[in-house]
């Protein structure tokens, strides 16, 4: 059988695969594909579906058979291969196939399947290549109905509506929501709008009403997001290549910002914004930047009522040992 995505095999072994049911519109274009089961390594089920479809390694989606997709997905999908008329889309059971997580995706099914390793928490942030992953996923109208192509999407409205569907859309975009294709065991999530699938939640983390993670990031322990307004600095508009991590025990307080790492037990005061290039005062009276304090414990960020000039404090950090490691530079 042909595969669905034109990647050429390059291993033989899978770093991750799966079986799932995708969404085509009317041109062809991948709106989404939901995975409820992946995996990571090459299984028994891999090894198998693989020599079915004669896959020699490598990452490439392939369209099953109604008997394969009743093995894996224990679910008759007969009546998949029928066009859904309202929204002009087709539906199919795939496996996709990944040779290493390290390569970039090649296609919209691989940067789903990555997408799911994460939120399925099989996956750390960052510890799969998304590189290039705008360009292989398409816009789409997320819906109650189901996702449907951007283009033509007010006639799709008409026929939904005649046929006497209520039509909500969520948004227009590349990522849908993840609590509609993967929901991880004890968390709390107060608004499921504001979850991208891709993020990744730990056991025990609360995002409450405004809080906001995005895919490839989130949360390695129990934790509750971050204060009302403040925010997090991250890699996608290009003005930051580092990426950032934030220890136990820290607080950003309200309309506060952060653009470097934080060890264990730091505090941002509310309205303050650190950026790497953001001068601080330090006790002895040093002014750094405070990149340089960037992963360290136990630091208090404030900025002061009387002079507006940033400081940085800790009862715990001796400053005199500490600047003499930040001005080494052998």
């Amino acid at each position: 059988m042909s595969p669905v995505t034109d990647a050429a095999p390059t291993s033989t072994s899978a770093a991750a695969w799966a079986v799932g049911i995708a969404t085509f519109s009317s041109e062809g274009k991948v709106l989404d594909t939901w995975y409820p089961d992946p995996i990571l390594g090459l299984t028994e089920g891999a090894l198998r579906l693989a020599e079915e479809h004669d896959h020699a390694g490598g990452a490439a989606t392939y369209a099953l058979t109604r008997r394969q997709a009743l093995d894996y997905l224990r679910v008759d999908v007969q009546h998949l291969t029928e066009s859904d008329d309202l929204r002009r889309v087709r539906r199919a059971a795939v496996v996709t196939f990944i040779g290493d997580l390290d390569d970039a995706p090649v296609d919209a099914h691989d940067c789903y399947l990555r997408l799911h390793l994460l939120s399925h928490r099989l996956v750390k942030p960052h510890g799969c290549n998304l590189d290039g992953i705008f360009g292989l996923l398409t816009n789409v109208v997320w819906t109650n109905v189901g996702p449907c192509a951007v283009e033509g999407f007010e006639q799709t409205r008409m026929r939904l509506r005649v046929a006497g569907h209520a039509v909500t859309v969520y948004g227009i975009d590349k990522f849908p929501r993840m609590v509609d294709y993967v929901v991880p065991s004890g968390v709390r999530i107060a608004d499921a709008d504001r979850v991208r699938l891709g993020a990744h939640l730990s056991e025990g983390t609360t995002v409450m009403h405004e809080g906001f993670c995005n895919y490839n990031a989130g949360t390695l322990g129990s934790s509750m997001d971050i204060g009302g307004g403040s925010s997090i600095q991250g890699t996608l508009a290009g003005c930051n290549k580092t990426v950032i991590s934030i220890g136990e025990g820290c607080l950003l307080g309200a309309n506060a910002g952060l653009g470097i790492s934080l060890g264990d037990r730091c505090t941002i005061q509310a309205g303050c914004y650190i950026l790497g290039g953001t001068l601080v005062t330090t006790p002895d009276g040093q002014v750094v930047k405070a990149s340089t304090l960037s992963g360290q414990s136990d630091l208090l960020f404030r900025q002061n009522s009387k002079t507006g000039v940033m400081e940085v404090l800790s009862q715990t950090v001796d400053w005199g040992s500490l600047n003499t490691a930040l001005h080494q530079n052998d």
